[in-house]
């Protein structure tokens, strides 16, 4: 349902979560032939057994959050690096460091939250190596979508996805984590290391560089 004063774009980049949400919760969005991923294997320290409480739940366990949340990480952090074997690699490492700290989560809020920090750095260091590198081609936008989302996928949605990979680092995670991430200013702000008050900004300016892209082609 749209709310007062939301934009096209606004509606487009919102409902991206739910056509994404229609694929199957372990649907893998890696070529057939990749490895498959697996959960951190035990090590020094807590073992992944270990629960994590929280008020309304039995504990819950790493193989629990690893299985219920790893692929919506992944598509999170495809709209990020633009390719899903990437992708899977910075989302593995992610777990691979909630393992190791474990033992000083308080909660599967707190845990969650530590996965989309290390996701968005996990990223981030992707993006710094691609600037790097002398002959990185991107991978087109088509190979970085599952095939169940990308067939859903209007020329309407095609052409804001294609735009928000135009956008500067900022802006982009910000508005990935907002619309499809469905995080709220202070969640965006702690995954980031931005203020509230920069998220909203860079929001901002983020939907209206869309606006501009998508209208200019």
């Amino acid at each position: 349902m749209a709310h007062p004063g939301e934009s096209a774009v606004e509606r487009t980049l919102g409902s991206l979560r739910a056509i994404d949400a229609v694929a199957p919760a372990d649907a893998s969005v890696v070529h057939p032939s990749a490895r498959p991923s697996s959960p951190p294997r035990p090590g020094p320290g807590a073992p992944p057994g270990a629960p994590v409480a929280t008020q309304d739940q039995p504990p819950r366990t790493l193989e629990d959050l690893y299985r219920e949340h790893r692929m919506r990480f992944v598509r999170l952090a495809v709209l990020l690096v633009d390719d899903p074997a990437t992708a899977e690699d910075v989302v593995q490492e992610a777990f691979t460091g909630l393992h190791r700290h474990w033992g000083r989560l308080r909660d599967e809020h707190a845990a969650l939250g530590y996965l989309r920090t290390a996701v968005v750095n996990g990223s981030r260091s992707v993006l710094r190596r691609r600037r790097t590198a002398r002959e990185y081609t991107p991978p087109h936008t088509a190979d970085a979508r599952s095939a169940e989302s990308l067939a859903m996928l209007s020329a309407e949605h095609q052409a804001v996805v294609s735009a928000l990979g135009k956008l500067p680092r900022r802006q982009r995670e910000v508005l990935v984590l907002r619309y499809y991430g469905g995080l709220s200013e202070a969640e965006i702000a702690e995954a980031t290391g931005i203020s509230k008050g920069t998220v909203k900004s860079t929001a901002s300016r983020g939907l209206e560089a869309i606006g501009k892209l998508v209208d200019g082609g």
